[in-house]
């Protein structure tokens, strides 16, 4: 493809070479470089592009897009942009063609629910004969093809690459989880979506390499309102009316509001021994009963934005209602059959606020115990550990600490981390380094009634000690616990 074309979008500056030269591939590692490459130089928080330009052009690259001049030889064609992602993101579109003008594009973002209400907007979409691409934290699923995921929104290049695949498998739409990095850092800039949902906004992802504050993380994700046709929000959330400033879609609402144009009346808990869900009645836009193999009012809000964003699709009420009794997401609030006596369930919650809502969630169905085993992440903010030892230690009956990604750190010392929490507390506790060992403990104490919670891991199949990832899946576990017991 020409250069020129490839920029057809995009404000630039040509400080050096020919615009019409032909582009073979394009790249933003340097180490994929091929002949004729064009080399996108992006600054990001720990390497700078900029570094590679020449090691680029040795390698072949014979186009660089650059935020600032860079020493290569005058037979290498030098684009000057203001900010090289947002060119990535808009060469990548033009490299495979727009894919997205032949996709309905849905993207989700919030602090909680992204993942599970992709699933359920996938499995209504496909009860009701669409062919649905998902892009999101667990995978990337395009027709038979599954791809794991390294970032809940990958660099804007995969984005724009997996839409290609998608209109290429006979894909009708795709539905995405979109971060307030990716909003941030323009990974999904190039096209503008058909529906934007902004699910909620809680003090999440603010620190060092992600916000400075809270303001910044609203205002990254208020993006997404200014970058979709029809922008669907939760109108129960309490920054509802900043999170739509300076919105320029047309916009619907959902909830329990009185004003929700979709909301959500009369909801019922449901528990059976190794079952809880919840029912309601969908009123406003729609009118129908749904009931849903998931617990917990989050549930709710989950499934009614899946009903929001489905409706566009004329999808029949009964579909919407069958879809979602099947909908299942691993990793978050996954039954595992372990006994006819208790539940166990395995969940991503992996800091304090989705900890918090879910042992709040869990508390609303009675249980006789909730027992919460999890750890924490090695080489991460320690206030973490102390927040969810002390939400566990209130909230809990019993708290079983043990490891999780340990990574560098030495796993008894952010055990001892979260025992500080704990200690803030009177809860109950044990601790068990061991997390094989660990979920035996809570199998083998648990009492008729009791809600034993697996919470960290969710859909991840890794533990990583050190640096090295070592496969440790918590259904493999749970299944070769089971069959010692049998064999014992």
């Amino acid at each position: 493809m020409k250069l020129i074309d490839l920029l057809a979008e995009l404000d630039y500056e040509c400080l050096q070479g020919s615009l019409e030269r032909e582009v073979a591939g394009v790249v933003f590692d340097s180490r994929k470089v091929v002949k004729d490459a064009l080399f996108v130089c992006m600054t990001g928080a720990v390497v700078d592009g900029h570094k590679f330009a020449r090691d680029a052009y040795v390698h072949g690259a014979s186009v660089l897009v650059v935020e600032r001049a860079v020493d290569v030889p005058l037979d290498v064609t030098v684009i000057k942009v203001k900010n090289s992602r947002y060119a990535l993101a808009l060469i990548s579109a033009a490299w495979f063609n727009n894919p997205s003008d032949h996709l309905t594009t849905i993207g989700i973002t919030g602090t909680k629910g992204k993942t599970t209400t992709t699933y359920m907007v996938r499995s209504i979409l496909e009860n009701a004969g669409y062919k649905v691409g998902l892009i999101g934290t667990i995978e990337t699923i395009i027709a038979d093809e599954v791809i794991p995921s390294e970032n809940t929104t990958p660099e804007s290049y995969l984005v724009q690459q997996y839409f290609k695949k998608m209109v290429d498998a006979g894909c009708n739409c795709v539905v995405m989880e979109v971060s307030s990095q990716a909003l941030k850092l323009d990974r999904v800039a190039g096209f503008v979506f058909d529906y934007g949902i902004f699910t909620n906004i809680e003090p999440d992802h603010i620190g060092p390499g992600e916000h400075k504050d809270f303001a910044e993380y609203l205002m990254c994700k208020s993006r997404l309102l200014s970058q979709c046709k029809v922008g669907i929000v939760n109108r129960d959330d309490e920054h509802f009316d900043k999170m739509i400033q300076g919105h320029t879609c047309r916009l619907e609402t959902y909830g329990f509001h009185k004003d929700a144009d979709l909301r959500a009346v009369n909801p019922h808990l449901v528990a059976k021994p190794g079952y809880l869900g919840i029912s309601y009645t969908v009123s406003g836009l729609m009118h129908f009963s749904v009931d849903i193999g998931v617990p917990g009012k989050f549930s709710i809000y989950n499934s009614l934005t899946a009903i929001a964003i489905c409706r566009h699709f004329n999808v029949s009420d009964q579909n919407i209602m069958d879809a979602l009794k099947r909908a299942r997401v691993k990793g978050r609030m996954e039954m595992v059959k372990v006994s006819d006596d208790f539940t166990l369930m395995i969940d991503y919650a992996h800091n304090a606020m989705s900890l918090e809502s879910l042992l709040s969630s869990l508390r609303e169905y009675s249980p006789h115990r909730i027992v919460c085993l999890f750890g924490c992440g090695g080489n991460r903010d320690r206030d973490r550990r102390f927040e969810m030892g002390e939400i566990s230690g209130n909230m809990a009956d019993l708290t079983i600490i043990t490891s999780d990604n340990p990574r560098k750190e030495d796993p008894q010392a952010i055990i001892e981390d979260i025992k500080t929490g704990i200690h803030k507390t009177k809860g109950e506790y044990v601790e068990i380094s061991d997390r094989k060992q660990a979920i035996a403990y809570a199998i083998h104490h648990g009492e008729p009634g009791d809600i034993i919670v697996l919470a960290g891991k969710g859909h991840e199949d890794y533990q990583i000690i050190g640096t090295q990832k070592h496969h440790m899946d918590e259904r493999e576990l749970i299944a070769d616990i089971l069959l010692e017991d049998k064999n014992n």
